[in-house]
């Protein structure tokens, strides 16, 4: 059945911060997973003016050859008899929830993670229009899978992803802003005030994601210095989706210049 489609612009809040303005982008969008037939690459080439580089994402936590998605993670989780109320299977399914709502607006993550990993737990690449090279921005999260109230996200939850920067990886690792990586807070509720002003004075290229356990996006945003990095021109709308027995729905897209940009996936298989 056909569907009426409309597009509305997205509306930007403008936060008052020094030095720099944050733009706020807020959207909601019914998800619809998609899966991998098959465990994806972990290593992609990155250019560096004449020069070609390797990203190597880092080992995984235990059981990273078993899962790597939500679907191969469910299954893992019933043949191993894991316990489903456990916080490391909450946390790790919304590590892959996340991965997989973001993965159709140009995100490619890994989820990653153990010792001395600056709670860092998704790695990987955002391919925007908006970036002057061919290269996609490099891009590591961290996320905060619990929803309550004894753990709500504040101005220190910033400064911890801040340090993240400085003890990523060797691919995403910065000393100093200007390095083309930016890093996502990620958790269930939208941003507070405080955690939008943090944003806003960091000096540091980040932006936060309201992402709900089953992986339904509820608000991004991002401050100056993103943009500077690459984010400039970009933003996101909302289609409305009709269909004939009257039922609707919300779907984010990303904008580019005012105009709607839909992420292409590469079409080539990737080798594992």
């Amino acid at each position: 059945m056909r569907s009426i489609l409309r597009y509305r612009p997205s509306w930007h809040q403008h936060i008052s911060a020094s030095p720099h303005t944050a733009r706020v982008s807020r959207y909601t969008y019914d998800l619809l997973f998609r899966h991998h037939a098959h465990p994806p690459s972990f290593s992609t080439s990155y250019s560096t003016s004449s020069q070609t580089r390797t990203l190597v994402f880092p080992d995984t936590l235990g059981g990273s050859n078993e899962h790597y998605d939500l679907e191969s993670y469910a299954a893992y989780a019933a043949r191993t008899g894991l316990d489903v109320t456990s916080k490391t299977y909450l946390g790790t399914r919304y590590e892959y929830a996340v991965a997989a709502a973001l993965s159709t607006l140009g995100f490619t993550l890994r989820r990653v993670g153990g010792r001395d990993d600056c709670g860092i737990d998704l790695l990987g690449t955002w391919e925007v229009p908006s970036t002057t090279s061919p290269n996609p921005l490099r891009v590591l999260l961290q996320c905060k899978a619990s929803a309550s109230q004894s753990t709500r996200i504040g101005p220190q939850h910033v400064r911890e992803l801040e340090g993240a920067f400085i003890g990523a990886p060797p691919g995403w690792r910065s000393s100093t802003p200007g390095s083309s990586v930016l890093g996502f807070l990620v958790a269930q509720k939208p941003a507070t005030k405080g955690v939008r002003d943090a944003l806003g004075r960091s000096r540091w290229p980040m932006g936060y994601v309201s992402c709900s356990q089953d992986g339904r996006l509820e608000q991004m945003l991002w401050n100056r210095r993103a943009e500077e990095e690459g984010l400039e021109g970009l933003g996101v709308g909302v289609r409305f989706c009709e269909d004939g027995e009257g039922r609707s729905e919300q779907r984010l897209v990303l904008t580019w210049k005012g105009k709607p940009y839909v992420h292409d996936p590469p079409s080539t298989s990737e080798s594992t």
